[in-house]
This record gives C-alpha cells, sequence and structure tokens, in this order.
C-alpha cells in the first residue's frame, strides 16, 4: 500500500526539491502552494509520469480551516497522510525600527503559524495509525539570528521550539518530528541577490558554496524514512559547516 506526505510550499525550490526526493522513494505526494497553479500542476504531471501519485492544492496554511479543508482532500485523493513536511515559507526583511507590525504578522502567520495548523490537522491521522513523520524547514538564522531579518528569525526559531514540544508529545504514539535547519541554498529567493552579498555570504561558509535544493531534500528523505525511526527532536543544520 502506498504512502502519502504533505509537502507545503511544494511547487518550487526546496519544496520541488522535496517533493521529488519522497516521489522517488514511493511516496505519493500532495503539493501545497498558494503561487502559481501552472508550475505546481506541472510538477504534480511531472511526479505522476514516474507512476507515483500527487495532486496539487492550494492553500494558505495560516488558515486553519483551510489547512483542515486541505488535509481532508489529501486523505480523499492518497489514502492517508504519513509524512507532513512543514516548508511553506516566505520573507519580508527589514530592520526592527522600521518593520511594520503587517510585517511582522505576516511572516509569523505563515512560516510558524502555518507549521502549527499542518502539525495539528495531521496529528489525529497519524496517532490513528500510531506512525507517522513530521519535518519541519527552520534555517540558520533560527539558530544564529541576523540582522534585517528579525520576523523571519523569529519564526524560524519558534519552528525548532514547536519541532521539540511536538517530538515530546507524539513520541510514544510512533510519530517522529525532525527540524532542517538550511544555511543558504541556491533558489529562487536568493538569485536575485548583488555578487556582492553572494561573496559575503560564502565567505561566511567553511565549504565556500551554497546548497543546492536537493541537498536539504536528501536530508528531509532520510527523516522521513524507516531507517530514521529513532531520531525524534532533533535539529539538523545542513549549511556546509556555517554553523558549528
Amino acid at each position: 500500500m502506498s504512502k502519502a506526505a504533505i509537502v507545503t510550499g511544494g511547487s518550487r525550490g526546496i519544496g520541488a526539491a522535496i517533493v521529488r526526493a519522497l516521489a522517488s522513494d514511493g511516496f505519493d505526494v500532495a503539493i501545497i502552494y498558494q503561487g502559481s497553479v501552472e508550475r505546481a500542476q506541472s510538477l504534480a504531471e511531472e511526479i505522476k509520469a514516474t507512476g507515483r501519485n500527487a495532486v496539487a492544492i492550494r492553500c494558505d496554511v495560516s488558515s486553519l480551516e483551510q489547512v483542515e479543508k486541505m488535509t481532508s482532500e489529501v486523505v480523499e485523493k492518497l489514502g492517508g497522510v504519513d509524512v507532513l513536511v512543514n516548508n511553506a515559507g516566505k520573507t519580508r526583511d527589514g530592520l526592527i525600527m522600521r518593520m511594520t507590525e503587517e510585517d511582522f504578522d505576516s511572516i509569523i502567520n505563515t512560516n510558524l503559524k502555518g507549521a502549527f495548523n499542518c502539525t495539528k490537522a495531521v496529528t489525529p491521522i497519524m496517532m490513528k495509525a500510531r506512525s507517522g513523520r513530521i519535518v519541519n524547514i527552520s534555517s540558520v538564522v533560527g539558530v544564529t539570528g541576523n540582522a534585517g531579518q528579525a520576523n523571519y528569525a523569529a519564526s524560524k526559531a519558534g519552528i525548532i521550539g514547536l519541532t521539540k514540544s511536538a517530538a515530546k508529545e507524539l513520541a510514544t504514539r510512533g510519530i517522529t518530528v525532525n527540524s532542517v535547519a538550511p544555511g543558504y541554498v541556491r533558489t529562487d529567493m536568493t538569485e536575485v541577490l548583488s555578487d556582492k552579498i553572494k561573496e559575503a555570504i560564502l565567505a561566511q561558509i567553511p565549504m565556500k558554496k551554497c546548497a543546492e535544493p536537493e541537498d536539504i531534500a536528501n536530508v528531509v528523505s532520510f527523516l522521513c524514512s524507516d531507517k530514521a525511526g529513532y531520531v525524534t527532536g532533533q535539529v539538523i543544520n545542513v549549511d556546509g559547516g556555517m554553523v558549528m
């Protein structure tokens, strides 16, 4: 019987790489997105061409009502939820003194509350099955902080606290909850940076290169596998040695 995975923010960048990795591992995949329907549908068709099932569902993860509706649709179309990857995230950078309340709330609502909403929605399903994998995508800035990213860093630090709390609550039910904290990853978000900023970033990384989305997806793949059955409550930095 096929297993099913939900990947939020799954239509591009790190999320799309995770979708491809989990499909390769044998999971049917729900691609949860809020942006381009064409990109999400194209990825779903790509996955279907490999022999796995895939659905693309638009959902604002900051809305518990939408998340509950999305989860029900996934169960109906894919037969259950065995894996949840909370990857949906966005940035609105700015110094604290200039950051608006809306800029702060928007990032917290999507990045942190969104992960809470999705975890809350799938937990009863996984508890009934006495099995499940939840992987939350944090960030190195959730560990170190970063000037100009108080909202984003706070949301990603919150992800780590959510991960550890959920891991303690769900461990006896056979559900593992872990976090992956990427460093700088080559995606659409980072490609727009100036060469000067890119050089400054690389100077902080012992391996002197940015990660590819697949580097993050490979670790998520492991945490979702049977091989990681005794790993829970952990934060794994995938950052080329940036944070030690």
